[in-house]
């Protein structure tokens, strides 16, 4: 069942973008792929980022919150989620787009995989509209014109460790794929002024410390935070070239929504979940006064005029 909902249908769509493109590269259909899923999925993406930036601005709120309450976590804790249920916001909304990435990872593994192990693979699962398809009728001729490498410098049916010792082209990838989960992992944690490590905070804990759970979740938060890129890094030296690139690629592209997102005019972004919005302004939350920057740019836009700043100073 597994295999037609999913597989068939994401190892097609592979195969037919490799059909079709000038060149007929591996590695060029791959970053189509890539892009094409994307784009399909940033409503989930936006609102996940949305989410991550609501729960960082309201960071401040949240340690007021506690506090105040001092050691009742009781009352910190219905005080949180009163403050969520006010800002609508559900911590868990933004989970979505993991649900759907992780099916197709496993789908793009096993058909790739079997290209890898047999590229007589890519005639004999692929759809018959697809092999319509001019360069899959000259595959069917002569295999050997399959092009599995990205424009030609790494072949992406090889893994990173082999047999004969480390194949470079292949390791490039996996180490570029971990190291942009570490990246795309850092920009949406929450940076704090004091910073207990796990091992400590579990050791007050054992000792009947009063510990805040809060602190615990945001330790155990740094230290996924090595943790998952590592664990990216050792799944994939045992996994074809092809995963550890669109891992990369995928992880890329991520980082780049990440960033214009989570980077916006703090006065255009009310961080809004389902059209409602979720966050106010950092500047008054936190009672921040604009930089000189800001400044300009406000004048600019006709937000605030010359005098106005002049009388600041």
């Amino acid at each position: 069942m597994f295999e037609t909902i999913l597989i068939k249908p994401v190892f097609n769509l592979l195969v037919a973008i490799y059909a079709l493109i000038p060149g007929h590269n591996l590695g060029i259909a791959i970053i189509i792929f890539t892009v094409l899923m994307r784009i399909l999925m940033w409503p989930l993406v936006k609102k996940q980022l949305h989410h991550a930036k609501a729960m960082r601005e309201l960071q401040p709120e949240i340690k007021r919150i506690k506090k105040e309450a001092g050691s009742d976590r009781q009352k910190a804790a219905i005080a949180t989620m009163a403050l969520y249920k006010e800002r609508e916001i559900r911590p868990l909304a933004g989970a979505g787009y993991i649900l759907i990435q992780l099916p197709l990872l496993i789908a793009l593994y096993r058909g790739v995989n079997r290209v890898a192990n047999n590229p007589q693979a890519i005639i004999d699962n692929s759809y018959s509209v697809v092999l319509r398809l001019d360069h899959m009728q000259e595959l069917k001729q002569d295999i050997t014109k399959f092009d599995s490498t990205f424009v030609g410098t790494v072949d992406l049916t090889r893994r990173a460790t082999e047999d004969n010792g480390i194949y470079w082209g292949a390791m490039t990838f996996v180490i570029l794929s971990a190291l942009v989960q570490y990246y795309s992992s850092k920009q949406l944690m929450v940076s704090g002024n004091e910073k207990k490590s796990l091992r400590k905070l579990l050791k007050d804990q054992s000792e009947g410390k009063d510990v805040d759970q809060s602190e615990i979740n945001e330790a155990a938060g740094r230290f996924t935070l090595y943790i998952i890129p590592g664990m990216i890094f050792l799944v994939s030296l045992g996994l074809v070239a092809a995963l550890p690139f669109y891992w990369f690629i995928n992880g890329l592209i991520g980082y780049m929504q990440q960033r214009r997102i989570l980077n916006q005019d703090q006065t255009e972004l009310l961080a809004t979940v389902d059209g409602k919005p979720a966050v106010a302004e950092v500047a008054q939350t936190e009672n921040k006064k604009p930089n000189a920057k800001q400044k300009r740019e406000a004048m600019k836009a006709g937000k605030i005029t010359p005098s106005k700043t002049n009388n600041r100073r």
